[in-house]
């Protein structure tokens, strides 16, 4: 019996082990579904990412396999799921390539999860409704479109359904949603990118099992709410979202039917407008409420504050209007004792923060940013002491701000883009809790030390960059208390040395010290904290020497320009996705294009430098991903190689000018079909122009081949450029006529507002996400961001350099080319013109009658031609003109009278023999022929003098000594005039001060960024 008991022990302890060991290493699993699995694999998985599932002598047990789970009873599947089966860092993370769901999937008929988003699958089959032991399926994140088949409601024991697609194409389309009422079982459902105007609404009814609905960016038919009912609905719906659906207001209050317990209701981005629906306040279940982005116009009704139960209230991306005090007035009923988090962020709230004494006991997250706020920082918020969330940016509040130490569990505080002053980081006291402050784009003046920074021991994210004179000056051997992951310092005074604490940070994620007088070379402990920086700005210093190696890893940006470095470029950088390097002296660069392998490189800046010799023939296909190439402004020379281009589909900037290029244009570069802006300028480049600029790159919107040595005449085809903003070809060899399709240029005679500036993808992120230089972030995580061209144009004669307003502009400069024939009247078509540039050629014959169209003209150059004929009077309607130059030619007559062309020099109409009129001095046939004098001083009818200047003289003396006695005689006898003027010179002294400290400090900013 002893025998038997011990037998008897051991049998269970061997089976609870196994059983907490897991069911995949005690289960064998069937062979029909094993079979089943590999036939689904061969379908949908051609590259492999399923390794695991093989049929080897060592893998046969596919209840092994990665995503799969046996019962450990039966030894059936129960769980197929590829959630997790992608590893986050391959490039074929969201897609297993195959377009259907495999039917071979059908032979699991005791499954239970299945789980296949994120994938390429385009289509809900039929058969999904066999599986009637599911209880979670979902499809999230998959291109699926096509009808969706009703099968699923044969899914009873369903609890788990999301069918959020992601198609940009395609949509899923429901013919009836009767199936939906048999998920009897179903507790959650997600939908998102479908199309519901087939069905009729009034037979929708929900499961009374629901309680969390969530349909996102579909679209709903149009129907009279008050036809619809909830009647077999359940009570335990407490969440439903509709965000992005155009919900109209009037069907608010039939939601709010929906469930008696309904506590979260998410409405954001739909077309909600006018007045804030009262309805709201009858519902006092609701617990938190998502009205962000619509266009509720009127604050919150009072009704609103009576619910005893809300806990979040969003109202962000409105155009609330009024004062922040008549919202918290209306909040301030029951609702005050249970509000946590209140956001009224991108509205037009205006007024002070708070005037009265209302206070919210158990508010912790209050988000007033890109209102209208104005006034000093209330001492009031100091009765908010569960505070751990407060943002205040980009309002019109002032003064200083006060010690906060109050709000000691504050967490996060902004309050950038405002007017705060102050001279002391310790007057805002001290929070132990805090994690992140912004006070960027103010007027502070602080000086920082470490014993200021002591009161903030758990801080992560610093920003007080663009401020009046922030100065940080700390020992070189300083150890701060906090790891940062974030640091914004931009135009703070950080130097000269380089600031030896940032060595003691090993969590930076972003890293700007723009702008911060530092001078001298890198240190090479810098390379120990850049591993984990997704971006790096160390612009506009006064960097040297040569750059240190730098781990970069997976970097969006880095930019080093407008330093003083020097030698090669370090081919570390090319992990990173936009680099920046101009205006600087590098020399050597081809190391760093060589060794730069499988390059994820979309911008590359090399402008400015001391760049020469010729572009390497290889290298370039380590660049497929390149969006922007600029090697402006240095000495390279030789051909442009064919393979420079033969490998980019994705370039759309292509800036090579101010070099010594010659040769022809490489014809690879007509495979560049997406590029915008090809600025070839101040080169040797000879022959003709192709045509294929005009044929393959239609997406130009700049085209500049300036001051080179192309010769031929203009080829027709330059005018399917239908986007083209900006043509310069002057400064060259050119002949024959001006094309008389120059009116297709649509961006020139259509007003269109083309962006200059180009959307730049710079990969997944896999860190915390910080917002990067003008910067958004896809919901996908892939972080973009928006690349400013900068253009070179000669403007009245000067070369300047444009990036913001690019997009504004609308140029034609034909200028110093031997183009003849006449100007054709099709140019009077381009309306939106604003500078039109022709002089320096051959051309002949009259301006045309019409020039006057072009009523947006601000420069018009057509001197030294041989135009013939009378000026338009056309011409003087242009009101706009700034810039005229008609001289060299051989016009004739009346120069029209119009206060524009009046007030032109001179010069502007020199060396026309046939010109006559005012600016000019030759008069007109049929004008006055008598030159009397002007009145003088002795031009009365009795020819005396009206005018005796030794009197004038002796008045200017008596009048200045009379005032100045008068002023300063009153101010020397009267104590409290004398006291009030010199206040008024000190306050007016410190308002230039802190005006001038201002515009000096933006104008370094936008030194810094340009």
């Amino acid at each position: 019996m002893i025998l038997v008991g011990i037998l008897f022990l051991l049998a269970t302890t061997a089976h609870v082990l196994s059983e907490g060991n897991g069911g995949n290493h005690q289960s064998q699993c069937v062979e029909k579904e094993k079979a089943a699995l590999l036939s689904f694999k061969r379908v949908v998985d051609p590259g492999n990412i399923l390794s695991s599932w093989t049929n080897n002598s060592t893998n046969q047990n596919c209840c092994t396999w990665s995503g799969v789970t046996c019962d450990s009873q039966t030894n059936h599947v129960i769980t197929v799921d590829f959630s997790g089966v992608l590893d986050d860092n391959r490039d074929d993370h969201y897609y297993i390539i195959g377009h259907e769901i495999g039917s071979s999937l059908v032979e699991l008929q005791y499954l239970e999860y299945l789980d296949l988003s994120r994938q390429n699958f385009s289509r809900i089959p039929k058969f999904i409704g066999s599986f009637k032991e599911l209880t979670y399926l979902s499809l999230a994140g998959n291109p699926i479109g096509g009808t969706i088949p009703p099968e699923l409601g044969n899914l009873t024991k369903l609890q788990f359904l999301d069918l959020s697609s992601y198609s940009e194409d395609d949509q899923m389309i429901a013919d009836n949603l009767e199936w939906f009422s048999h998920l009897t079982s179903l507790r959650t459902f997600k939908l998102m990118n479908a199309n519901f105007t087939k069905v009729g609404l009034q037979s929708f009814k929900v499961p009374p099992s629901l309680s969390s609905l969530d349909v996102w960016s579909c679209l709903l038919p149009k129907v009279d709410t008050s036809s619809l009912s909830f009647t077999n609905s359940s009570n335990t719906l407490e969440s439903l979202s509709l965000r992005n659906n155009l919900i109209h207001p009037n069907a608010i209050t039939w939601l709010l039917n929906s469930s008696i317990n309904l506590a979260d209701l998410t409405l954001e981005n739909n077309i909600i407008d006018g007045s804030f629906p009262d309805s709201f306040g009858k519902k006092n279940s609701l617990s938190r409420v998502f009205l962000s982005d619509n266009e509720v116009e009127t604050g919150v009704p009072k009704s609103l504050g009576n619910l005893t139960n809300l806990k979040e209230l969003y109202l962000s991306r409105n155009n609330l209007s009024g004062t922040l005090r008549d919202v918290l007035e209306n909040l301030a009923g029951s609702t005050k004792n249970s509000l946590e988090i209140l956001s009224l962020e991108f509205n037009q709230l205006g007024g002070p923060i708070l005037d009265d004494d209302k206070t919210f006991p158990s508010l912790q997250e209050l988000y007033l940013s890109n209102n209208r706020l104005e006034g000093p920082f209330p001492d009031r918020l100091s009765r908010f002491p569960n505070l751990r969330t407060l943002f205040l940016d980009n309002n019109q509040l002032m003064g200083p701000l006060p010690d906060l130490s109050s709000m000691s569990r504050l967490i996060h505080f902004r309050a950038s883009k405002n007017k705060f002053t102050g001279t002391s980081v310790q007057s805002i006291g001290e929070l132990y809790y805090l994690e992140t402050l912004d006070l960027s784009s103010n007027s502070l003046t602080w000086a920082i030390s470490e014993m200021n920074l002591r009161f903030f021991p758990k801080l992560n994210s610093l920003d007080l960059s663009f401020n009046s004179d922030v100065t940080m000056k700390v020992n070189s051997n300083w150890v701060p208390s906090f790891q940062l992951v974030s640091i914004k310092l931009s135009s703070c005074k950080l130097g000269p040395q380089f600031p030896s604490w940032l060595q003691t940070q090993s969590n930076l994620f972003y890293l700007d010290i723009s702008n911060s007088d530092i001078s001298g070379p890198v240190p090479s402990w810098f390379s120990n904290i850049t591993s984990k920086l997704s971006y790096l700005n160390m612009s506009s210093n006064l960097l040297n020497n040569t750059l240190p190696y730098f781990p970069l890893i997976d970097v969006n940006e880095v930019d080093l320009s407008f330093n003083q470095f020097h030698g090669s470029v370090p081919p570390s950088l090319f992990n990173a996705s936009s680099l920046f390097l101009s205006n600087n002296k590098f020399s050597d660069f081809r190391s760093f294009l060589c060794e730069a392998k499988d390059s994820l490189i979309r911008v590359l800046d090399l402008s400015n430098n001391q760049l020469s010799g010729s572009l390497p023939d290889s290298c370039w296909e380590n660049f497929q991903f390149l969006v922007v190439l600029n090697f402006g402004n240095n000495t390279l020379s030789g051909e442009i190689p064919i393979s420079i281009s033969s490998t980019w589909r994705n370039i759309q900037t292509l800036q090579l000018r101010h070099n010594d290029f010659s040769g022809n244009l490489p014809s690879s570069l007509k495979n560049c079909t997406e590029l915008r802006v090809l600025d070839l300028g101040q080169n040797n480049l000879e022959g003709t122009i192709p045509e294929w600029i005009g044929e393959r790159l239609t997406s130009l919107l700049f085209l500049s081949l300036r001051s080179n040595k192309f010769s031929g005449s203009i080829p027709f085809n330059l005018c399917h450029l239908t986007q083209i903003q900006i043509l310069d070809l002057s400064l060259n060899n050119l002949s024959g006529a001006i094309p008389l399709c120059v009116n297709n240029f649509t961006s020139m005679v259509q007003k269109v507002y083309l962006k200059a500036t180009i959307s730049i993808t710079v990969g997944r992120l896999t860190r915390p996400r910080v917002a990067i230089r003008g910067g958004r972030y896809t919901p996908d995580g892939v972080s973009t961001y928006m690349y400013e061209n900068i253009a070179s144009i000669m403007w009245k004669g000067v070369e300047y350099e444009y990036d913001k307003i690019l997009g504004l502009l609308r140029v034609i400069d034909l200028s110093s080319n031997k183009l003849t024939g006449e100007i054709p009247v099709e140019v009077t078509h381009l309306v939106q013109l604003v500078q039109l540039n022709l002089s320096r050629n051959d051309l002949s014959g009259a301006i045309p009658k019409k020039i006057g169209n072009l009523t947006k003209l601000d420069s018009l150059d057509l001197s030294h031609n041989d135009l013939s004929g009378e000026i338009p009077q056309s011409l003087a309607e242009v009101s706009s003109l700034n810039y005229l130059d008609l001289s060299n030619n051989g016009l004739s007559g009346r120069i029209p009278t119009g206060t524009q062309l009046q007030s032109f020099n001179a010069s502007t109409y020199a060396e026309n023999l046939g010109l006559c009129g005012l600016p000019l001095t030759s008069s007109c046939p049929g004008d006055e022929t008598s030159r009397d004098p002007p009145p003088s001083a002795r031009d009365d009818e009795n020819g005396e003098t009206w005018f005796d200047v030794t009197w004038f003289y002796i008045g200017i003396g008596v009048g200045f000594a009379v005032g100045f006695c008068g002023v300063c005689g009153n101010l020397f006898i009267n104590t409290n005039w004398r006291l009030a003027y010199f206040r008024l010179m000190h306050s007016a002294g410190d308002w230039l001060y802190v005006v001038i400290s201002i515009r000096r400090n933006a104008l370094r900013r936008k030194l810094a960024w340009n």
